[in-house]
């Protein structure tokens, strides 16, 4: 079956005879109107002639179309007086799947009308206050979080960001970046919580009162004189502001009395696609013959996002002879690891590749996500922080007066940019004293373990708090061993003994009822709570309880359910009930995922004897291989499933290859 995706703008302008056209060849499809409230394409502007859903439901209907079916994330705004034609069926988004196999099976054209407003324009729309705000915001329990993704593969959410911890990689929420569309809720993993009411913590200090930091004046830069045009690439990611820093440093060029001319290429205006505005600054405006700059043209590259900066498109406006740069170095994951959860960003080529297109000693990188979002509590504030940077540096020939008259012009967020664009400069100025404010606004985090004998004391520490001493005893005499076996198999090597040290550790701590709730009843998790929220608030839990949940009908996936703040009695209840766990009266015990983690332990201990058995320096690499299989091994349920029954074809396959002498993994599973 066909299912052809059209968006509202499109099918406003063009997308009706397209429809017309298939209704009179009598094929069999089905169109998926998105109804998304904005013209994405050119930048979110609103349909000509207000355009809504039951008139695209009459105009379907009119052209010949049957069966249509109306997919929303709010059903409850379509009551049945609101003026559809007959016969059209309103569902919940959930649904979806379900309307989809129904449309498979109509031997005609049929329509689903998809209406949900676009996530970007919920977010300005929010900061101007024309569109409701929710006071409920996702948090993550990272301890209690596996890192598989499956948020990501069910939200397609780019605000899910990666958490790089002791124990791995986790996922945390960028409040800045969610736009409160809550399917990622739909993961199936119990580390997801929602805080409803309260207010979000912005900041570690009070960067507005000037008398609390060691900058009462910054000295003013030498600007660049505007002998001839000056040619400023300014890139990021969309729906962060980007297009707002050309217009801001257009809008104070004005009030100094300058030249300017600009451009922004916004591609389809999508939150999270790439985004770059040409901007040219002169004396005077005639002395502006062009607004793009061309190859080798750029006097400055002002990147907002190093992903972005680091493109071929950007790179070859710069050039080695006249080309600064100053960019923010903070990596901000791109789609593609909402399907990818080891996916990464190389950072380090990224820069290589700016520096080497660049003139040489005038590229800086300065992580001004991670310090205006500890400052200003916003990551929206790095490009303005990116920007004062580049000021007071001299490249940005406006004056400091106009671009601050600029900002309250634009009327938004005013302190808040102007601020972000003081501390850009104070950066720039003197950074290790910026730092100095992080440091002492901020608890600072406890350092990770350092040496392997930390990391085993640290697991061994958990492990007690997990079960008991004995248990934890296990796990210490199994790593020693392997250590020692290893220090006389290849000597001074310890690499072996580190996989195991992290590997066992994974499996022995597998998160069952009683970890869980351990982790959320220790006290660990009210305290991250309480450093990201103040206020009165409540917390709720998004479970799916074996005992209690539904399973989908659609998946046969037991389907999560949401829990009030006494959960967390239920939680404390529970963990004190851990010496239950794997005896004869434990309840949860004789699962068929309970049976199956106390067996991965044991098939992970048996597999690790025969490697050390025959470990020599030529098998090594493979030898750690082998004992890293349990990576892949993450989440709750189904999705843990099947990362073991991947995990388990790879190992076989490692083992096999072992066992057979060879000294590296066969190469269709290393290109895998």
């Amino acid at each position: 079956h066909v299912f052809q995706n059209l968006g509202d703008g499109t099918y406003n302008h063009s997308g009706l005879m397209a429809i017309r056209a298939a209704v009179a060849s009598g094929v069999n499809m089905t169109y998926k109107i998105l109804f998304n409230d904005a013209v994405a394409m050119t930048g979110g502007q609103t349909h000509e002639g207000g355009l809504t859903v039951p008139q695209i439901a009459h105009q379907v209907r009119a052209e010949g179309v049957d069966r249509i079916a109306i997919v929303t994330d709010e059903p409850w705004k379509y009551p049945s007086n609101v003026g559809f034609p007959d016969r059209v069926s309103v569902h919940h988004r959930s649904e979806l799947q379900t309307v989809q196999k129904e449309m498979m099976e109509v031997p005609a054209i049929s329509c689903i009308i998809y209406d949900q407003t676009c996530a970007a324009e919920k977010r300005r729309r929010r900061k101007r206050g024309t569109f409701p705000d929710p006071n409920r915001r996702v948090f993550i329990n990272e301890l209690v979080c596996e890192g598989c993704g499956d948020c990501g593969v069910q939200s397609n959410c780019v605000a899910i960001a990666p958490s790089e911890t002791e124990f791995g990689r986790k996922r945390q929420i960028d409040q800045s970046a969610c736009n409160k569309d809550f399917s990622c809720l739909k993961g199936f993993c119990p580390s997801f919580v929602t805080i409803e009411g309260g207010e979000l913590i912005k900041g570690v200090s009070n960067p507005v009162n000037t008398e609390v930091t060691p900058f009462p004046v910054l000295p003013a830069p030498e600007q660049v004189a505007l002998d001839q045009p000056w040619a400023m690439m300014i890139t990021g990611i969309g729906g962060t502001g980007v297009v707002t820093i050309g217009h801001l440093i257009g809008m104070a060029a004005n009030l100094d009395g300058k030249g300017v001319a600009m451009i922004d290429m916004a591609g389809l205006s999508q939150k999270n696609g790439a985004v770059v505005t040409h901007l040219k600054l002169a004396q005077t405006q005639d002395e502006i013959a062009s607004i793009r700059i061309a190859a080798g043209g750029a006097d400055v590259l002002l990147g907002c996002d190093i992903v972005t900066s680091a493109s071929e498109r950007i790179l070859s406006g710069a050039s080695r002879a006249r080309t600064h740069a100053i960019v923010n170095s903070h990596e901000v994951m791109p789609a593609q690891f909402t399907r990818d959860a080891d996916f990464n960003l190389p950072g380090s080529q990224m820069q290589v590749q700016i520096e080497a297109r660049t003139k040489q000693g005038a590229t800086e990188f300065i992580d001004a996500t991670r310090i205006a979002s500890a400052l200003l509590g916003d990551s929206i504030a790095s490009n303005l922080f990116t920007l004062g940077y580049a000021w007071q540096q001299g490249l940005v020939p406006v004056s400091e007066d106009a671009i601050n008259r600029a900002i309250e012009l634009n009327g938004v967020a005013v302190k808040m940019n102007q601020q972000a664009f003081l501390w850009g400069r104070r950066a720039a100025h003197d950074l290790a004293a910026v730092e100095a404010v992080l440091s002492a606004g901020t608890r600072q985090a406890e350092e990770g373990p350092r040496t392997l004998d930390d990391e085993i004391i640290r697991r061994v520490e958990f492990l007690t708090g997990y079960q008991n001493a004995a248990y934890a005893d296990t796990y210490r005499g199994f790593v020693e061993d392997v250590r020692s076996r290893e220090a006389k198999a290849v000597k001074g090597s310890e690499k072996l003994t580190a996989a195991v040290a992290r590997y066992l550790f994974k499996l022995m701590a597998y998160k069952d009822e009683y970890e869980v709730a351990r982790l959320y009843s220790d006290g660990s998790f009210a305290k991250s709570v309480a450093a990201k929220f103040k206020g009165d608030y409540e917390v709720r839990h998004h479970l799916a309880p074996p005992v209690l949940a539904k399973r989908d009908p659609e998946t046969g996936h037991l389907q999560k359910q949401e829990y009030g703040p006494w959960m967390m009695q239920a939680f404390s209840v529970l963990a004190k009930l851990k010496g239950l766990r794997g005896t004869a009266f434990d309840p949860f015990g004789r699962t068929e995922e309970r049976r199956m983690e106390r067996q991965l332990i044991t098939d992970y201990r048996d597999t690790l004897s025969v490697v050390v058995s025959g470990l020599k320096p030529a098998n090594l690499d493979l030898a750690v291989e082998i004992a890293s299989v349990p990576e892949g091994i993450r989440g709750y349920g189904h999705v843990k499933e099947r990362h073991v029954a991947e995990a388990k074809t790879s190992e076989a396959t490692l083992l096999d290859a072992y066992k057979a002498g060879k000294s590296r993994a066969p190469v269709f599973l290393a290109a895998e």
